[in-house]
């Protein structure tokens, strides 16, 4: 049963021309860095500063995978990104709300949740 699903796992990558361990490595390993970058815009629009660069970095971070998926796939098919596309829209509309929350508190004296 696992190998049967690993099989086809496998397939798919050659199917697409992307490899879902580089995928699951991308997707995995850009987590702390999306958090950190996440971290560094809070911090730094509790202060006043300028946060576009930490944004920059998040908003990389965050679609990182996909873009990889952009670049090495071939014939993937529309309805995949068409459901990236809403999970990318969904992902950046809530991580939107909950920085903000996060600043608010921050510039109040609240410590974040």
């Amino acid at each position: 049963m696992v190998e049967a699903f690993m099989d086809w796992f496998l397939s798919l990558g050659e199917n697409y021309g992307v490899n879902p361990w580089i995928f699951g490595a991308i997707y995995i390993g850009a987590i702390p860095f999306f958090i950190a970058s996440v971290a560094w815009l809070v911090k730094r629009a509790k202060a006043g500063k300028s946060t576009v660069l930490p944004t920059m970095l998040a908003g990389f971070f965050f679609v990182s995978a996909y873009l990889y998926l952009a670049i090495a796939g071939r014939n993937i098919p529309i309805w995949v990104w068409i459901f990236l596309a809403a999970l990318v829209v969904y992902g950046a509309v809530s991580q939107v709300r909950q920085t903000r929350k996060k600043i608010a508190e921050a510039k109040q004296g609240i410590a974040p949740e």
